[in-house]
């Protein structure tokens, strides 16, 4: 299996790497542009980064698949402040996919920064005094105490996206009824 990853973050391409591991893929990581805010503040606009890096990494790539992931802030109906959420899209050229990974509600006083304009990555940096949190554990691992990490939640999303294009079945789910 031949996948392109529109992005070249570490974590976004172990997290396409465990995902797909049965299948052995080649992984081709690609620069692409989300065409979306740096950071999401919706799940439409996340699932949004998600697709354009999909079809972005399929387009500059002579890949089976494109795959695109995105994590963004969200508030939920039903659910209380606002929250960590992750995204992945996946194209085989024809048909887009897409799933979402765990979602996590953020400490207020991260949502109060988030809302103030700042950054996820950079107020987890000064939150725990450490850089590059976000191509490490991310919040998922450090608001989890490691029960996740940023590599296996996006790994879920990566598993929902593409895996309806693996289904050769799926659609025959939806003439059944």
């Amino acid at each position: 299996m031949d996948v392109a990853v529109g992005s070249t973050n570490p974590v976004k391409v172990d997290a396409v790497e465990r995902a797909l591991a049965r299948y052995e893929p080649t992984v081709a990581p690609i620069a692409v542009d989300s065409g979306v805010s740096e950071q999401p503040r919706s799940v439409a606009e996340t699932v949004s980064g998600a697709e354009n890096r999909a079809r972005r990494a399929l387009d500059a790539d002579d890949a089976e698949y494109g795959i695109g992931l995105e994590g963004g802030v969200a508030r939920l109906e039903g659910a209380p402040g606002l929250s960590l959420i992750m995204w992945g899209a996946a194209t085989d050229g024809d048909r887009i996919e897409c799933g979402g990974g765990p979602t996590l509600r953020l400490p207020e006083a991260i949502e109060r920064r988030l809302e103030d304009g700042e950054e996820l990555g950079p107020v987890m940096d000064d939150v725990l005094g450490r850089e590059g949190v976000a191509e490490t554990d991310g919040a998922a691992g450090a608001l989890t105490n490691g029960l996740t990490d940023r590599s296996s939640a996006l790994a879920e999303a990566v598993a929902c996206s593409v895996g309806p294009l693996l289904v050769p079945e799926y659609d025959r789910f939806d003439r059944g009824r």
